[in-house]
């Protein structure tokens, strides 16, 4: 402790710095961490009406632009953002099971494809 408060007398701005680098590793450690852990009990979760094509791809280990067009969904260009399955039921004036059903038909595929 007190090496490191002779090092901050001494050069205030190089201790500042490694303070600073040393923080912002630790914040994107601990980022990785926390999306490492949450993407591996997220693994080929049932589809259901709040998730994105693109969240239902990710837990899938899938492209979402294949998934896209193999279930005939708007990619998210079109509105600008990413739709959750239901909105894009609403949007098509369908039951959301049916956009679901898709959504699993297309999995299947494409899994099948890999």
């Amino acid at each position: 402790m007190k090496r490191l408060l002779t090092l901050w007398r001494t050069r205030p701005w190089l201790t500042s710095a490694f303070l600073l680098a040393c923080g912002v590793t630790l914040f994107f450690a601990g980022r990785l961490v926390v999306y490492t852990v949450y993407w591996s009990t997220h693994r080929e979760m049932p589809v259901e009406p709040w998730m994105t094509v693109g969240y239902v791809a990710r837990s899938w280990g899938l492209d979402p632009r294949e998934l896209d067009d193999a279930a005939g969904l708007p990619g998210p260009e079109e509105r600008g953002r990413p739709q959750p399955l239901a909105e894009i039921a609403r949007d098509r004036g369908v039951p959301v099971a049916e956009v679901i059903a898709d959504v699993q038909a297309a999995i299947t595929t494409l899994r099948a494809g890999q």
